[in-house]
Order: structure tokens, then sequence, then C-alpha cells
């Protein structure tokens, strides 16, 4: 049974949008005869892209999973999003790989979320292996690819396999250790023939077989004595000695080909059975003892107790909940009960599921290293550990990205904010970068995510699964009021015409408190001449009257109010008419004593490449934000500054922009400050157009 474990890879292919990762995941498929045809993104035909949301957009947007045979191999596959918009669901799911196959784009090389996804797999301690996807394109270079990548991630990155030509002349790869050459048919049917490798290649090969060969033997003390002794290894210690220089990290092979053409595929498979781990070379897997900080180890062992983790969430409204599961310990069967240690609860399921892109086969039990699916377990979400109860333990949850950019979400039809509430309740357990909160200043249901991809495709999401429309648009700022001066007046209510009449009157004064301080009020009346019954009605007064203020109809903060004098009357008077007295007591003083508006300001961190710090900086300076520092880290450079908010609603894609893609930032609300008055008048002319 253990053996079996060994010959289980599971892996995760992971790099910017656009790379190639499905395409490369489509002819792993195609080879493997797991389909019929070469699945293609942009004709649609793709099985791991076949959300309606990723048909629409040619870019993954959820994790796929998928499982093929390679020579007496079980190759797991988990085909991630590239765009930063979905980075939580590649980390999540990335947890579940035991390696990573990264693509480096032979025209595009690397980008910034190639290296995000990079440091997810130095995180978590997985084996890497590059593939340089797209060498049938125009302009691809392999060279500079493999120059990229070893800037970018190390000199301990080596190719293994090169390729034959470049672009509309690429048709093959050469192993550089055993001298092949697969030559392929033309089209994209996989077809090659096996041949020497190419005299003008030779040279080439040798370098990179160098490079190689000093890798292996650095992962091995035997191996490296012989080195330094001889300056050689056979072809056979360099076989056995690759695998521990992968697994260990001493070594990341470099592959190539494309996956649209489906040239290279084969050899690269060959190449993940032979390097990449399996549970087995992975190890024990560290987590805690619930309730506790005591580190529990779990082996790869099939007969050990069971242990898994939660990676991914499908919500579907008809099948319900679907949990995917990574398994490293123990063997699970259909119709168990498992123990959740995180929410320390029991669940139930019924049929094990195998997930075949969008289809899914039932299986009787799975064992380490693989990833599986059981439907309508009712408390557990993505992250959570299921286990055997006996031998209890946690795996702690990683952490996300928070979310970066909001849009106000409205029904399209009236009645539908329910609906809308539970709707995104349940894709939120899909996605745990979604947050959706109702603003109660503006009244808003605000939806926050990554970007506006992400929001777009959630709204995609929201009607297509449950039905429900709606209208986005960009939040409006919760601006307040205050005062800058003193006042004294008088509010007098009195109605005295026929029947019993109305009277409540007061003076109040009014003066400005230090930011933050909200409302204060003090009874300052002498000799009653407002009666104690009635003093707490014109609080109430002031209270429900400072929700509108006088500028723009925004709530009034940071004052204090004096209740000084007043007068009576014996039957007239009454709370009704002391509240009213105050309410008007507070419009004028509030008109008297220099009102302001105030505006949120956002403390922001952004992390940029330095070939982009003048603009950024200048950028922000012209979004009225104040920069509090700087800071190295790597080869990147954070920004801190200080932002009114309503200059950064839509910052996420202008820094996208800006950056190409290579710029991250986080925001959180700071403080309120004065608006300038220039920017006052616009913002009190917009409310008096929205009130007409």
């Amino acid at each position: 049974m253990k053996e079996d474990v060994g010959t289980v890879r599971t892996l995760a292919i992971i790099s910017h949008g656009g790379a190639g990762k499905t395409s490369l995941a489509e002819a792993m498929l195609f080879s493997a005869g797991v389909t019929t045809r070469l699945g293609k993104v942009d004709e649609g035909t793709s099985v791991m892209d076949y959300e309606p949301e990723e048909m629409k957009r040619k870019v993954t947007i959820s994790s796929a999973f998928n499982t093929l045979n390679w020579k007496k191999h079980q190759i797991n596959i988990i085909d991630t999003p590239g765009d930063f918009n979905f980075i939580a669901e590649t980390k999540t799911s990335m947890q579940g790989a035991d390696g990573v196959v990264i693509l480096a784009d032979a025209v595009d090389a690397i980008r910034v979320q190639t290296e995000k996804v990079w440091e997810f797999s130095g995180e978590f301690g997985q084996a890497r292996l590059v593939f340089i996807s797209k060498m049938d394109r125009e302009r691809a270079d392999f060279g500079k690819a493999v120059e990229a990548v070893q800037n970018n991630f190390g000199k301990q990155c080596v190719p293994l396999l090169i390729p034959i030509g470049s672009a509309e002349n690429f048709k093959g790869v050469a192993d550089i250790l055993s001298g092949k050459a697969y030559i392929y048919t033309k089209g994209d049917s996989g077809q090659f023939e096996v041949q020497e490798m190419p005299a003008d290649l030779a040279e080439q090969a040798a370098h990179y077989r160098e490079e190689l060969v000093e890798r292996v033997a650095e992962s091995d003390d035997e191996l490296l004595e012989k080195y330094l002794d001889t300056g050689e290894l056979d072809p056979a210690e360099v076989k056995a000695g690759l695998r521990t220089a992968v697994t260990t990290g001493k070594l990341v092979p470099i592959s190539c080909g494309s996956g649209y053409v489906n040239m290279g595929i084969q050899p690269f498979l060959d190449l993940l059975v032979e390097c990449m781990p399996s549970p087995l070379d992975r190890g024990a897997i560290k987590g805690l003892e619930p309730g506790s900080d005591r580190e529990v180890f779990r082996e790869p062992d099939p007969q050990g107790p069971f242990s898994g983790l939660v990676i991914k969430t499908i919500s579907d409204p008809y099948a319900g909940r679907l949990s995917v599961l990574r398994i490293f310990s123990g063997t699970l069967s259909s119709d168990s009960t498992v123990y959740n240690s995180t929410k320390d609860v029991k669940e139930r399921f019924g049929q094990l599921l195998r997930l075949k892109g969008k289809t899914q086969e039932p299986v009787e039990s799975a064992g380490p290293g693989e990833i599986i699916a059981v439907a309508k377990l009712k408390e557990t979400t993505t992250q959570d550990t299921l286990c055997a109860e006996k031998e209890a333990i946690v795996f702690p949850p990683i952490d996300l990205p928070p979310a970066i950019y909001s849009l106000a979400v409205e029904p399209k039809s009236k009645g539908d904010e329910e609906k809308i509430f539970s709707s995104l309740s349940r894709l939120m357990e899909e996605d745990l970068t979604l947050k959706l909160e109702r603003n109660e200043e503006t009244k808003e249901m605000i939806l926050s995510g990554m970007g506006e991809i992400h929001i777009e495709a959630t709204v995609d999401k929201l009607k297509r699964k449950f039905g429900v429309e709606v209208n986005l648009k960009l939040p409006k700022v919760s601006y307040k009021e205050t005062i800058k001066g003193r006042a004294r007046v008088q509010g007098k209510y009195k109605k005295q015409s026929g029947g019993r009449g109305q009277y409540g009157d007061c003076w109040i004064e009014m003066e400005p408190l230090p930011r933050g301080e909200g409302f204060q009020f003090q009874d300052k009346i002498v000799g009653g001449v407002i009666p104690k019954q009635y003093i707490p009605a014109v609080e109430k007064g002031i209270a429900e009257a400072c929700l509108e203020g006088a500028l723009a109809g925004y709530p009034v903060v940071d004052f204090k109010v004096d209740l000084v004098d007043g007068s009576y009357h014996t039957v007239d008077s009454s709370e009704m008419a002391f509240k009213i007295a105050g309410s008007m007591a507070f419009k004028k003083a509030v008109l008297e004593a220099k009102p302001t508006l105030l505006e949120p300001i956002m403390t922001m961190e952004v992390t940029i490449p330095d070939d982009c710090m003048g603009d950024i900086i200048g950028d922000l300076n012209s979004r009225r934000g104040r920069v509090l520092g700087m800071e190295t880290k790597g080869k990147k450079q954070i920004v801190k500054a200080n932002v009114p908010l309503a200059e950064v609603l839509k910052y996420a894609p202008d820094l996208r922009s800006m950056t190409a893609g290579r710029g991250m930032f986080t925001m959180k609300f700071s403080h309120y400050e004065e608006v300038p008055a220039q920017i006052q008048e616009k913002i009190i002319e917009a409310s008096r157009e929205e009130e007409k």
C-alpha cells in the first residue's frame, strides 16, 4: 500500500495569467489519453476552464483538478488562476500539492504574479520545476527566458530539456542527459520521433549539463566527493541524484515546450515522474494538537490515522456544497464520519468523488496524496482540517491577502436585498477574499474583493447560480461634518392655537471637540428653568438632528453641547416639544459655528519595483496623499502613505496599469481630516444635486 503512495505525484501548475497553464494541463491530459481531443482555451473546448465566467474571459478563475496516469504513476494536477484578482484561490489550492510546475512564458518570461506564487511555494516547502511555455510563439526566446528565471529565482534553476528551434520553426525538445531529441510532426497530435540531438545544440547542451551535474553533486555528500575528485559523474549517478536534488530544492529543473501545439509534453511528463516528489518524499506533515501549540506530525501512511485539509469549496444551488480536500495521511472511505478539528464538529458524508475537470467520478476510497471531493458537509468550509477524532490534528489556516477593491451593490429588482445577502454568503464560502458588509452611514451594500474582474466575475456567478441580478457602482464616501467655531443659540418650539398647545424653549452653547470624540452633552440648567424630566428630550433631539448636517446632509461629529437656559409652560410643555426645540437649536448652532466637512483618510502600503518609485510617489501626491516613509524589501520598495479614500476608490486597476501588474497594495482606515475648501464646494454641490 505504501509503495502505491510512492507512485503518486500531486502538482499545482502556477504562474501569471496568460502563460499557458491551462493549455499545458490540457496537453498533459490528452497525451495521457484522458481526453480524446486537445482542449483549447480560446475555442472554449478546455475541460479545465469550464465555468461560463472563465469561457467568457478566457482566463482561469477557479482552480480545477484532474488526474492522469503516466508510466504506472498517478499524476494529480491542480490548474490554478494566474490573475491577481484570484490569488487567494491559487494560494489555498496550492496547499494540496507536493510540488509545483512554474510556467515562464518564452515571450514574456516572468511577471510579478509568477514571483508571488513562487514565494507561496517557498512558504509551503514545495519542490519546483519550471516549464518554459509558448515556444511556438513569435519572438519566443528560450535563452532570455532561462536568464529571467535564473535572475528572479536563482542559479539552481537549470535546463534539462532544451528546445529545437523556436517560433514557427519550433519542432521539438532535446534531453541534455540522454542526448535524445524528440522531433514532432506538424499539428497538435503530439506524435514524435526520437532521434540523436542536433549537432548545433551540442555546445549549449554541454554547458547546461555541466551546471546540472554540479547541482546534483551538491545535493549528496558522496556524489560531491566524487565530483570534486574526478570532475564528473556517470549518467546513472546523475539520474539517481536528480530526484534528491529536486525534492530538497537544491535543483529546479527547466523544461520547455508548448501546450497549445502539444509539443514537448511527453518528455516533460517523464521528467515529472522521475524528479518530482511523491507524498513519501515530502515526508511527515506538521500540524498542531487542537486547542494547544504542541506540534504533531502525520506520516503519509495509508494505514495511519486519517487527516486532510479542505483546499476549496464549490457552492452549487442544486448539488449543494462540495468540499475539495487533500488527504495527507490515512485512508478515507465512502459513507464515513470525520471530525472537523477546526470547528470541533463531526461531519458525515456519502460518496467520495474524484474531480475530473467539471465531471466527478465516484471512488470507494482514497489515500495520501489524493485530492478528493465530498458533498453536503454542513459546517465545513475552506481551510478546515478533517481528521480522525481519536487522533486529532489541526492544520493552521494560511494568511490571505486582504480585499482591496470595493463596489456598492444594489438589486435590479426591488425587494431582492435579502436574496443578495444569502446568495453572496454562499459565494463567500467558495471565495475567502470576498467581503460583504452594509455601510450604516451610506446605507449601501459594499462588496469587496481583489479587483474589478474579481467582483464582476462574482456578480456573473450570482446571476448564473442564483438568478439574482445587481447593479455595481463606486461606493459613496462616508463624509462627516463638524464645527470649527462656537455658538450660543435659542431653540424655541411654540404651538398654541386651539386645544392643548406645545411649548419647549432651550438655550444651548456649542463648541468643537478633538477629532474622534463624538458628541458630548452637559446639563448646566440651574434653578429648574427647564424641569429635569425634559432635559433628556433636548439631548435626544440633538442626537437625532446631528445624523444629518447642515452642509451636505452628512452626520455631524466631534462637538459638545451645554444646555444653559430655557423656559417651560406648566400645561403645554412636553417631552416632544423639548425634543423639537433641541433639534431646532442644534440646526441653528451648526450654521453659526463654522461648519466644515471631514473625509476618511486611509493608510496605504504600496509594494512596487524600484523603477516605478518616482511614478507612484508622484501619483500619490496628485491624489492629495502624504508619503509617510519608504523601505526596501529585496528588489521591491514599500511606500507608506496617508491618502483620502475619495481619491483611491479605483486605485487597484490604476496601480495595475501604472506598474504593468507588478504593484500591490494594502489599505486600512486611519482617521478623519478636514476636506480642502475648494473640494468641499464640489461635494456640497453634488449632494444637493442628488437631493433634487
